[in-house]
């Protein structure tokens, strides 16, 4: 086996990024090209995808709705058809949810979120996993959070969808790992997207309250996110399959009550 040293490298693949027209989706796009890779971003946002494009240098920009499966076969189609493959999908594309008590949540809103967040992952891999399974190779990274890792109260259906994933994600590393395609996911904390500034503009959440909550005192910045994805779809990953790699500043990781214990300067000298 030959061991190569050096930066990730992904020169020669054929990426997808769904959610590419911004937030985590776009940072991976941009990212992907960077390390060599022919991009195509889609992304339903028609107004915002041609600024993509130019700002990620992806090779060609895909309108379409990760929910509806025609869009989903035309985005997999379309990139395997002028980038000449697809080696390497990331599924960015997600909604979040607000604060609301599942009682008090509409049932309409519910759909809305598991359709993007868990259906529209669903679809991209099946679609995506045929062609790979064709191929006998290739990687998929999607993207979960740490809201389906444990319970938030108010956030129902965003952490229903989000461990579904994970569960999917998991399901078929098993059964597409025998024809050489790897599936991961990540688990990003709260980032600095569009989608949660938003949210911190509504004041659903108290930035200082997060930070406080997380050991490294901060939110995470999209190319953060964007660089476990890229590692994950690497050859540098190349036998990993089926894990999710939380992206979150040690939030999972943190079991104490109350917020992150900041220890004096006197305990921590020898």
């Amino acid at each position: 086996m030959t061991i190569h040293l050096g930066t990730v490298d992904l020169s020669g693949r054929k990426a997808l990024v769904t959610g590419g027209a911004s937030g985590i989706g776009e940072a991976t796009a941009q990212l992907l090209v960077q390390l060599g890779a022919t991009v195509a971003i889609a992304d339903r946002n028609v107004e915002r995808l041609p600024m993509a494009i130019e700002g990620t240098l992806a090779a060609i920009g895909i309108v379409g709705d990760v929910t509806n499966e025609q869009d989903v076969d035309r985005m997999v189609r379309d990139t395997v058809e002028k980038l000449g493959g697809l080696d390497i999908v990331c599924n960015c594309a997600g909604i979040g949810d607000d604060l609301v008590p599942l009682h008090d949540q509409t049932t309409d809103r519910w759909r809305e979120v598991l359709d993007c967040n868990l259906w529209g992952t669903y679809l991209v891999c099946r679609a995506a996993g045929k062609h790979m399974l064709e191929a006998r190779r290739g990687a998929i990274v999607n993207v979960s959070s740490i809201v389906g890792l444990d319970g938030f109260p108010g956030r129902s259906a965003y952490g229903v969808a989000k461990a579904g994933v994970i569960h999917l994600t998991k399901t078929l590393a098993c059964e597409w790992g025998p024809s050489g395609v790897r599936v991961n996911a990540i688990a990003p904390s709260y980032t600095l997207t569009p989608m949660v500034a938003s949210l911190l503009e509504r004041r659903v959440f108290d930035p200082a309250v997060l930070e406080r909550r997380t050991p490294l005192q901060r939110m995470a910045l999209p190319l953060e996110v964007a660089r476990a994805a890229a590692f994950l779809l690497s050859d540098w990953a190349s036998y990993v399959t089926g894990v999710l790699l939380p992206v979150d500043g040690g939030w999972s990781a943190y079991g104490a009550a109350g917020d992150v214990a900041v220890l004096p300067a006197s305990s921590l000298r020898s």
